[in-house]
């Protein structure tokens, strides 16, 4: 019995094929990939998605009122809103350099958060 269909685009090429995800009998299916990184793609977005976060973070002391800012990996998709929480209580003293970890390991995932660019003091 197919349980969970999706219909995904693979992002890991220009190509873009689209990829059909399911359930059967316990197994997980998947087709129309045309390489082997699109179905390693298809089978991780199925079971565990993840993202990498992009956002900004408040500064203090800085030219600037905000930087940009990232995870230095994916973090799981349902761990995003609780990431950006601790984000958004975050207020970091410049100066700053980019790459920078201005929150080590968010949330016990051993993710970091670290700084886009360099910000100087004001």
């Amino acid at each position: 019995m197919v349980k969970n269909k999706k219909t995904l685009t693979c992002i890991v090429c220009p190509q873009g094929c689209p990829i059909d995800v399911w359930e059967d009998e316990g197994e997980i299916k998947v087709s129309g990939n045309m390489c082997k990184r699109g179905y390693d793609y298809a089978l991780e977005e199925y079971k565990a998605p993840k993202r990498i976060l992009t956002s900004t973070m408040r500064v203090k002391d800085g030219i600037l009122p905000v930087i940009p800012i990232r995870s230095n990996v994916p973090i799981p998709k349902e761990k995003l809103f609780d990431s950006m929480s601790v984000i958004n209580k975050t207020v970091i003293k410049a100066p700053i350099k980019m790459g920078d970890i201005l929150i080590n390991n968010v949330l016990g995932l051993e993710i970091h958060i670290i700084a886009s660019r360099d910000l100087e003091k004001a």
